[in-house]
């Protein structure tokens, strides 16, 4: 009731729209999947509960179930559950527009009236007196924008508005209405009907002008709340005319204008977010109890650098994504060969026509396809390495690569190693050892693998390069470390335990020497132990400067540790299932990593690079090893040919 009193004009007070989120994704799902353009009305089915409170009106809410299925069924009607005193129905229609203008272009009155018109058609067939809830009806339109997940929408809740309208009476509580014995029959009914099978619209008691309101109280008939009054229609001539259909309406306000609704359902509709949300789903919950202390943040803005897109590769952009990293880069100048996709998990067979797409734009593909918000980029160059020596017709195209190189690193905050020849991981080691980046190496044999971090380099700071070279240098050698921050000695780079610079590993190899043969297994422990190791690093309170801690050492620092300790390397070998972690300092005389070659490098540049490329003893040479070598082979020993080794002394092997 609009008003409550004697001499008020009696009208239906409005239902007040409430949708749920699920009904736009059902919507949304027709659309794409059965409707297409086909813009026919769509029946729906709204829900309401009775609501106890005299001034509030209640709420028709559409649920997914308000529209029928999108599989292919017969049914054309959604589903009514009747008999739920919490859920009564109320049939309805929507009107679904292909465009906006369509939306605006609706004859919303037209509409409203054809609604109004079934109605009426209830009112004199008599069906109405069989059942009430076809007085009620709703009517919605919409507008759909599937791209950028906007629902524009209004609804109607036709009523019939009578000329001259009518007027009450008297209007009292149904208590004082009704006598004692009136009062508990009546309310029996009314509980008895509320929750029998056919509970489907509000009660009212029709003979002639006298009207009841039924209200509740805890889902209960309240005769203290529930209104019995005498209403005053006058009746026009031709009202039984089934073509004299009064005047419609019932068009929702927004804020007290006729306008339609709008909501934006980007954030839950999305697919690619709809992704994101399922992705992140296991990492929020090992927050809840596993791990309360885990970074979401760092790992979401980190930006990792894969050198490398084959066997390791494949492996290692995938663990990253199931830890939450959003920004991949990989590298590599191959193609997807034949041989590729049963061993290097994102490529298929399509990868490999037409000689093969290269692989770091086939990864790229594959990664967005298993989780469209990735922000994963390929870039297909070769790593200029030494040993492989160009001619003066290629430097400058080398030169190039190697800046590009530089500014790869330079912009990313992880550098994964995970090429297959040795020489390949000589520049980037340098150039992240000069950066002072995070580093992690994986490298396979047939059967055992090596995991492991690259320490620190040996520069505290990085020297302002584009100020002059001696400027720099100088700079630098003020700001030479062989220790790190909490005094321990740094640990080594890939290259600190060689007594050798790397050379040309390719050439003149049989086939089994030119592909990496490994057992299977490899290279998912070996890519999995890479990552685990990274998220080690950017949980530590030391982050890349942390100690080495070897498994059952007693030295665990005073610092919580939840994923356990950080390792230097990680040995493995599969012939015995077994596993080790070992420690490495650096090497005053690595090639990659001590400060000369570091020095050396920021010093010239790209002249000291190419160098290095061309001249497979320079690095020998700068890092004191060809003397270490030539001592070593100058040294000789004493043998004391006099004495004689009996038969039985000797071992047979």
């Amino acid at each position: 009731m609009a008003k409550e009193g004697s001499g008020s004009i009696l009208q239906f007070a409005p239902l007040q729209s409430s949708v749920d989120e699920g009904f736009w994704h059902r919507l949304s799902s027709l659309k794409l999947n059965k409707f297409g353009i086909d813009d026919s009305p769509i029946p729906i089915s709204g829900f309401y509960a009775p609501c106890s409170h005299p001034q509030v009106s209640n709420h028709l809410t559409l649920l997914a179930e308000s529209l029928l299925s999108d599989s292919n069924d017969e049914s054309t009607m959604p589903s009514v559950i009747r008999g739920n005193r919490n859920r009564c129905s109320v049939p309805g229609i929507l009107y679904n527009t292909n465009t906006m203008e369509g939306f605006h272009a609706l004859d919303k009155q037209g509409l409203l009236k054809a609604e109004a018109m079934k109605i009426w058609e209830e009112i004199h067939s008599g069906k109405a007196v069989e059942d009430c809830a076809v007085l009620s009806r709703v009517l919605l339109i919409s507008f759909a924008d599937l791209k950028k997940w906007n629902f524009h929408y209004w609804f109607a809740f036709p009523a019939l508005a009578l000329d001259p309208p009518a007027t009450l009476v008297d209007l009292r509580p149904a208590s004082q209405w009704f006598t004692l014995e009136e009062a508990e029959s009546v309310s029996t009914a009314c509980n008895e009907w509320r929750n029998s099978s056919v509970t489907a619209g509000i009660l009212r008691i029709w003979k002639l002008v006298n009207v009841m309101v039924k209200r509740e109280n805890r889902g209960f008939a309240d005769l203290n709340l529930s209104l019995v009054g005498e209403a005053l229609i006058t009746v026009q001539q031709g009202w039984r005319e089934q073509q004299c259909v009064p005047n419609a309406v019932g068009w929702e306000l927004n804020k007290g204008r006729k306008v339609p609704r709008c909501i934006n359902l980007a954030k839950s509709m999305d697919p690619t977010r709809l992704a994101i949300s399922a992705a992140d789903l296991n990492l929020k919950l090992m927050r809840w109890r596993a791990l309360p202390s885990l970074n979401l943040e760092i790992l979401f803005s980190l930006k990792c650098l894969l050198l490398g897109a084959g066997t390791l590769g494949c492996q290692v952009a995938r663990m990253l994504m199931a830890w939450g990293v959003r920004r991949i880069t990989l590298l590599d100048n191959g193609r997807v060969a034949m041989s590729n996709p049963l061993r290097q998990s994102l490529y298929t067979l399509d990868d490999c026509h037409n000689g093969g797409d290269f692989k770091a734009t086939a990864a790229v593909r594959s990664l967005q396809r298993i989780f469209p918000a990735v922000e994963a980029e390929g870039i297909v160059m070769a790593i200029p390495m030494p040993g492989h020596p160009v001619s003066s017709q290629e430097e400058k195209s080398v030169l190039e690569d190697c800046k590009r190189l530089n500014d790869l690193i330079d912009s990313h905050d992880v550098i994964f190693l995970l090429t297959d020849t040795r020489e390949s991981r000589w520049l980037p080691t340098l150039l992240c050892a000069n950066r002072n980046k995070i580093t992690i190496t994986a490298a396979l044999g047939f059967d055992s693998f090596l995991v492991m971090r690259h320490g620190p380099g040996p520069f505290n700071s990085i020297p302002n390069l584009k100020a002059e070279m001696e400027d720099s240098l100088a700079a630098g050698m003020d700001n030479l470390v062989l220790t790190n921050t909490d005094g321990q000695h740094r640990l080594g780079c890939y290259f600190c335990n060689d007594v050798v610079a790397p050379t040309d590993s390719t050439s003149n190899r049989m086939l089994d020497q030119q592909c990496t043969v490994t057992r299977p297994g490899l290279a998912p422990i070996a890519s999995a132990l890479a990552v685990e190791l990274l998220v080690g690093i950017l949980h530590h309170p030391n982050g890349i400067f942390a100690e080495a801690e070897i498994a059952n050492s007693s030295s665990g620092g005073n610092f919580e540790l939840p994923l356990g300790i950080l390792p230097h390397q990680i040995r493995g070998s599969l012939p015995h299932f077994q596993q080790m972690t070992l420690l490495g300092h650096s090497s005053n005389s690595c090639t990659a990593c001590c400060s000369t070659v570091v020095s050396e490098y920021r010093k010239r540049g790209m002249q000291f690079i190419l160098q290095a490329i061309n001249h497979p003893t320079y690095l020998e040479d700068v890092t004191g090893l060809t003397e270490l070598m030539r001592s070593a082979n100058s040294f000789q020993l004493d043998w004391d040919d006099d004495i004689e080794v009996a038969d039985d002394e000797c071992v047979e092997l």
